[in-house]
């Protein structure tokens, strides 16, 4: 009786072994491994640029970052009626022997309250909006901003960029005499951008740099929103 019951469940056995095969079996058609093909192309195009497009990018960041700053603490100075300033060179440093923040040459720049005729970022530096254990700067140095070089920052004669209650530029901390605004240069993967500050309006107007013969035109402006 044993061998008769086993000997009739043979035939369904073997039929749900060859469906069980059957699924295991099957594997992707031509069709879908050229689909999943060219999607994976496509999304190596966007999301895997080249290194220099990735650098250039980072560049392009990092003048953003600086319109985007500049106009935040015009903005600033008008919200707060109190004089503004970016000290372009200056960085902040933590001490890890005191816990205090120490201001030093640097590739970068620092925003500060303006309070009299002399500027000390120890007690003037804003308090960074995003994080308010920290001072209000910018480091280039890092990768974040592909290597970018902030340099040759020349307004009136310094590397002070100060803005009035009304959000015009002014030429010292505390006179009234108007500025004639200036400019201060970013560079890095190849690029060079040039960002001006308009004397009495403010207004900020960025140009790249390209690199061509000396006898040609070497500017094209391309103002960043």
């Amino acid at each position: 009786m044993a061998t008769l019951i086993r000997t009739m469940s043979t035939p369904r056995n073997r039929r749900a072994g060859l469906l069980k095969a059957g699924r295991r079996a099957r594997g992707f058609t031509l069709i879908e491994v050229l689909l999943i093909v060219a999607l994976l192309g496509i999304a190596g195009v966007l999301v895997i640029p080249s290194m220099n497009q990735a650098g250039a990018l980072r560049v392009q960041a990092g003048v953003r970052t600086l319109v985007s700053d500049i106009s935040f603490l015009q903005a600033e100075a008008i919200a707060f009626q109190s004089r503004r300033a970016i000290w372009f060179g200056k960085v902040g440093r933590l001490n890890p022997d005191t816990g205090a923040w120490e201001f030093i040459d640097g590739n970068g720049y620092t925003m500060a309250e303006v309070t009299g005729p002399e500027l000390t970022l120890s007690t003037n530096a804003l308090t960074d909006p995003d994080d308010p254990r920290r001072p209000f700067f910018r480091d280039f140095s890092g990768g974040e901003y592909g290597g970018a070089v902030i340099g040759n920052a020349q307004f009136n004669g310094g590397e002070l960029l100060i803005f009035d209650e009304i959000g015009g530029t002014v030429a010292e901390l505390d006179g009234p005499e108007p500025g004639d605004g200036g400019e201060v240069t970013i560079e890095g993967s190849g690029s060079q951008f040039v960002v001006s500050v308009q004397p009495y309006s403010g207004r900020v107007i960025v140009t790249r740099t390209r690199d061509l013969p000396e006898d040609e035109d070497q500017v094209a402006q391309a103002p960043i929103n």
